[in-house]
């Protein structure tokens, strides 16, 4: 459980969506910030153990196989760290406004198609229960580094969030390569 949650917990990337939350809820003070990241994160939160009970069935009545899953959680994660890496690439725009709902911090950002796919995979080889509680885990730590983004934004600076957005970026290349090449193999097993 606790090799998954880590897992998810580096998809759901809350180091890269400091940098993002920062800019979407700049215009907020602290505490409706915080608030608003609470609000999300249950929202995301709420998707994902969705994903963990319902994401299989979900999959095979729609003709799904887990192969095709893997190789386009893969490509999402893909482009989505590829924008971590090059800020001009980003598919993800950071936009103000009033306070955002659903969209783009509980979904895409935290429970993104990658970590929605990576959940529904996890859920067809492990219990709901392990999942289940490998969610739970990952979320508590997404939420609380998330809730306090502002107090780790001021103190890494600007170019220091940057850093580190880049850096889990190169990781979730990394992960999205390797999610790839699994959903390649698990393709040519099943053919073969």
């Amino acid at each position: 459980m606790i090799s998954i949650a880590i897992l998810l917990f580096l998809i759901m990337d809350p180091f890269g969506n400091l940098v993002i939350l920062n800019s979407l809820l700049g215009d907020f003070p602290a505490s409706k910030r915080r608030l608003i990241i609470f609000r999300e994160a249950a929202i995301a939160t709420l998707i994902l153990l969705v994903a963990a009970f319902f994401g299989g069935t979900l999959l095979e009545a729609i003709g799904l196989q887990e192969h095709s899953l893997r190789l386009a959680g893969g490509i999402v994660l893909f482009l989505i760290a590829l924008g971590m890496l090059f800020p001009s690439r980003r598919i993800i725009e950071e936009s103000s406004g009033e306070a955002p709902l659903v969209v783009p911090i509980a979904m895409p950002l935290i429970a993104g198609p990658s970590a929605i796919s990576m959940v529904i995979l996890f859920s067809q080889k492990h219990s709901p229960g392990i999942v289940s509680g490998a969610v739970l885990l990952a979320a508590f730590a997404s939420t609380v580094l998330l809730a306090a983004s502002s107090t780790i934004f001021a103190f890494l600076g600007r170019r220091g969030a940057t850093a580190l957005e880049r850096l889990m970026g190169m990781l979730l290349i990394m992960l999205s390569v390797q999610m790839i090449l699994d959903g390649i193999d698990a393709y040519l097993l099943s053919r073969g």
